[in-house]
């Protein structure tokens, strides 16, 4: 971090900092409610953020996708290394998707970045991204069997979409004619191109009002006090090194059990005050697409850690600079070219895992029994015959979240670092030429203890006067979701395939390409979640009790808990 420049009044910060969030606010809804797939109006798969010229983060919608934090920052740094900063002109937006060119985390997401000027100086970048549910490539959705990222979709490095204000239509035919539902793909496009246009706008009625000068001398001072903010709340952590380790099922291709290493190291003097997460010691990128760009890795890390130290600090800068992250290049965790990476995000609800898992002795009641650990991603494709048009259908399912210090484990939700909402069965039904029959929790899937683990989900869908084609992903299908303090694991996820007669057989956690007739149905089952605390002491008010005397320190857990360092039932942590 630079030494701060001269301050602004307090009120007055605060006062930027709420309009700012305003910005990325006003613009993520305009981009949910023009938006043409239900992949981004219905689940809310995109993101918004506004960076400065110097490639910093700003300000981060709260309600954006925690993975899509650094995959931004990835394009905005991408194209100011690519174009000199005289050759941006008012009215340019580019965009991109390239994890290896334009620093992003997987092809379906495509950001958009737009330059804000003000008496001819660039003040900043208006951001956003968004998940379309289909790029190209060897699998409809552009999420599954990849073992390359030249099979994932269309590649797009910094281009200019927009040359002052004026569309390059050759460069969106490009990009239309790699998708399977191009008409859907420029509607969504047209969203991302108004939420650009419309945070322009914002951004500069807020010039106007504090000018341009006193706005960066405040993007400067937010950047700097949560950095300080954040380095606060990282001395709460004892000082030592904390470790952890868990793994992934498999990457679909035959590697199993594949590891994920980490050593926390707080209070080192070398680091200043900043947390060290070094994942040195993870298995090697593999053949499957559940690698994780750098990018990734850093957004969940970041997440993790604000998530249990402060949850309220500014999404900035400052938050990142805190955070120093090691991860070989050309491992699971920072994959080199041409690694697939489509599935990355089921890896990085892991990394979060073994974030919680590291620091749980130290934060006690802050760490949550392991969630579903998944992005259970559900891919139907095919002609709908009510139309003759093709369709593709994207969804991931929620599960279950781990059970907490004070609270049981949520139901049936996302976790962590994906923010989507659920797809209601209406929209499926009415859009895509798919039946729901059933949609619910798994029974008991959720893991006992003093604080139950949530459920999974069960949904039941099938193909309505057509064979259509599956796809997926799915993680904590093998390994179950490990409880803290003596909790117990909750239960695994699966796909299953049902036959006329009721019979049903399971399917692989990363099946290819599967047809599925309307005689069938395709059952999905998501993971549920760990619990907290031993099961012997749910009942009573225990807990509460220890939180007022003040016992519930890390030493006192770990002497009724004697498995405090290390989760249950699960010789692989």
């Amino acid at each position: 971090m630079t030494a701060p420049g001269p301050m602004l009044d307090p009120i007055t910060l605060e006062l930027v900092l709420n309009a700012l969030r305003s910005v990325t606010d006003e613009t993520y809804i305009a981009l949910m409610r023009s938006a043409y797939s239900t992949n981004i109006k219905e689940r809310n798969d995109h993101s918004t953020a506004l960076i400065d010229p110097r490639g910093r983060m700003i300000a981060l919608c709260e309600r954006s996708q925690p993975i899509h934090l650094s995959s931004m920052l990835g394009l905005t740094n991408a194209l100011l290394a690519k174009y000199r900063i005289e050759d941006i002109a008012p009215g340019d937006i580019f965009a991109a998707n390239d994890p290896y060119a334009a620093g992003g985390s997987h092809l379906p997401d495509v950001n958009l970045s737009m330059p804000v000027f003000a008496d001819g100086r660039l003040i900043c970048f208006v951001c956003n991204i968004a998940h379309h549910a289909d790029i190209g490539g060897m699998s409809p959705g552009s999420m599954s069997g990849g073992t390359e990222i030249y099979q994932e979709g269309l590649r797009i490095p910094p281009v200019r979409l927009f040359s002052r204000g004026e569309l390059n239509t050759d460069m969106l035919d490009l990009f239309l004619l790699n998708a399977r539902v191009p008409d859907e793909r420029r509607g969504d496009y047209v969203a991302q191109i108004a939420a650009c246009r419309l945070g322009e706008r914002r951004m500069l009625d807020l010039v106007a009002t504090y000018g341009a000068p006193q706005l960066t001398l405040a993007f400067d001072a937010l950047i700097e006090r949560t950095y300080e903010r954040s380095k606060r709340a990282i001395a709460r952590i004892p000082a030592g090194r904390y470790t952890f380790e868990d793994v992934m099922d498999d990457d679909g291709w035959g590697a199993v059990d594949i590891p994920i290493r980490l050593a926390i190291t707080v209070g080192d003097p070398a680091t200043e005050g900043r947390i060290r997460c070094d994942f040195t010691g993870s298995a090697p990128a593999v053949r499957g697409n559940i690698n994780v760009p750098f990018r990734a890795t850093q957004s969940s890390v970041v997440y993790a850690l604000r998530a249990m130290l402060d949850p309220d600090v500014p999404s900035n800068q400052g938050m990142l600079d805190a955070i120093e992250i090691v991860a070989p290049e050309g491992s699971l965790l920072n994959a080199a070219f041409p690694a697939a990476v489509a599935g990355r995000a089921n890896t990085c609800q892991r990394i979060i895992d073994v974030v919680i898992g590291a620091l749980a002795p130290a934060l006690p009641t802050e760490a949550v029994g392991a969630a579903n650990g998944a992005n259970t991603a559900v891919i139907f494709s095919g002609t709908d015959p009510r139309t003759g048009g093709g369709y593709v259908y994207l969804e991931t399912v929620g599960g279950g979240f781990g059970g907490r210090a004070l609270k049981d484990g949520t139901d049936g939700v996302q976790v962590h670092l994906i923010n989507t909402s659920n797809l209601p069965v209406e929209a499926i039904e009415s859009e895509y030429p798919l039946l729901v029959e059933s949609y619910g929790f798994v029974a008991d899937s959720g893991g006992a203890g003093r604080r139950r683990g949530g459920l999974g989900l069960r949904r039941v869908i099938r193909p309505v006067d057509h064979v259509t084609t599956f796809t997926g992903q799915g993680e904590r299908f093998i390994n179950p979701p490990w409880g803290v303090f003596g909790g117990e694991p909750g239960g695994t996820g699966g796909f299953r395939m049902r036959e006329a007669d009721g019979a049903e057989r399971a399917l692989p956690t990363k099946p290819g390409a599967t047809e599925v007739r309307p005689d069938q149905a395709l059952v999905v089952e998501t993971a549920g979640a760990g619990g907290y605390g031993p099961p012997a002491e749910r009942t009573g008010n225990d807990l509460a009790r220890d939180l007022v005397s003040g016992k519930f320190t890390p030493d006192f857990l770990r002497s009724h808990y004697p498995q405090a360092d290390r989760p249950p039932d699960n010789d692989k942590v």
